[in-house]
């Protein structure tokens, strides 16, 4: 049995696994509601969004974002939770950097990962990989985009067809 979170898992699994930084906003918000809105948990949330921000050429919101996640990160110790935090953090202190300056329209975009020191928080890691699905992180918004537009459609024409032949 892990000593870890379910819910912080999964967040790791979304962003090291899957990169679906959506998802990771919506599993570690709960968590982050649940645990008093604990500043670390709302940092690694913020990660998540400025990727996401970033990724969709939303170049202010993910550096705004990105900047307020080192804010509350960078006095954590450098190994935190079972993953090199300090690492993390220097590594967004980068990107931060880089959407800061005079070409910013011109950084390129990267997914990070988080690495994990724990071995228990390894372990645990890969076993709720065996059992979370996979996302497809482009796929994923708040407004679920057109395919998931076009299914909600579809089953709604279905069961409307369904109610006309009773």
């Amino acid at each position: 049995m892990s000593s870890y979170e379910p819910l912080y898992i999964d967040y790791l699994i979304y962003f090291n696994r899957d990169q679906d930084y959506f998802e990771c906003h919506e599993v570690l918000e709960e968590l982050w509601l649940e645990l008093d809105r604990d500043p670390f948990y709302k940092g690694l949330l913020q990660i998540a969004v400025g990727l996401y921000h970033f990724r969709n050429s939303n170049l202010r919101g993910g550096r705004m974002m990105l900047q307020s996640s080192v804010d509350l990160l960078e006095h954590y110790p450098e190994r935190t939770k079972g993953i090199e935090l300090g690492e993390l953090v220097e590594e967004v202190k980068g990107l931060v950097s880089g959407l800061a300056g005079p070409e910013s329209q011109h950084f390129p975009y990267k997914d990070l990962t988080i690495r994990i020191w724990d071995e228990t928080l390894t372990n645990a890691f890969q076993e709720r990989s065996k059992e979370l699905k996979p996302n497809i992180p482009q796929r994923r918004s708040p407004t679920r985009g057109r395919i998931y537009e076009e299914k909600m459609k579809a089953m709604q024409q279905a069961n409307n067809f369904g109610e006309n032949q009773n």
